[in-house]
């Protein structure tokens, strides 16, 4: 195959992701995170905060089409933990076919115990978010991440990424600690991952 024909091949995928995620966010903006998936350096970024020893699940919220729990694979993390919860039923069927050994909830996240209330059998050992909080009432994040923290072993993460230059959920919630990234450039739009612990 020639060169061209081959670094078209490998850029495909993920200009399909592109034009899916596109017009998903056209179709409905305020239930998409982002334009386009994240990019490599943020997604690697918020995996990194992922224990890859545990055995325990691990929770990413709106995955959309896998950048970033492409990343945690890549990170070392067992397909076989993921536990998907993804709102879109198309981006829920491309995540099976793409992840089969992940366990693809289709569910809305923002009403989280309801969507893993039969699918978690032991604390997750972390939650990573994709969702785009910032467009949500604070009342609506607060109840996000006091779900999260329910389904998380103690002092596990929860893991949210955020292009505004304020963190999505105060960092003055009592016995929560938080910790942020650098800001994160090469991302288009820049963008921070933001860490948030409960003891």
């Amino acid at each position: 195959m020639p060169l061209q024909s081959s670094v078209r091949a490998l850029k495909k995928p993920r200009l399909d992701d592109e034009v899916r995620f596109l017009r998903s966010w056209i179709e409905k903006p305020l239930h998409m995170g982002a334009v386009m998936p994240s990019g490599k350096i943020l997604a690697r970024t918020m995996a990194q905060y992922v224990d890859v020893d545990s055995s325990a699940p691990v929770v990413e919220l709106g995955p959309g089409t896998g950048a970033i729990t492409n990343a945690l694979i890549e990170h070392g993390v067992d397909q076989k933990r993921l536990v998907l919860v993804e709102y879109n039923p198309g981006f829920c069927a491309l995540l099976r076919d793409r992840y089969p050994q992940a366990t693809v909830v289709q569910g809305d996240a923002y009403t989280l115990r309801d969507s893993l209330w039969d699918v978690l059998k032991v604390p997750a050992a972390a939650v990573v978010s994709g969702l785009p909080l910032v467009t949500k009432p604070m009342l609506t994040r607060l109840k996000l991440i006091r779900d999260a923290f329910a389904a998380l072993a103690p002092g596990a993460p929860f893991v949210q990424f955020t292009y505004s230059v304020v963190p999505p959920i105060p960092k003055s919630l009592p016995g929560v600690s938080t910790e942020a990234s650098e800001r994160i450039w090469m991302n288009l739009p820049p963008a921070r991952v933001w860490v948030y612990r409960k003891g």
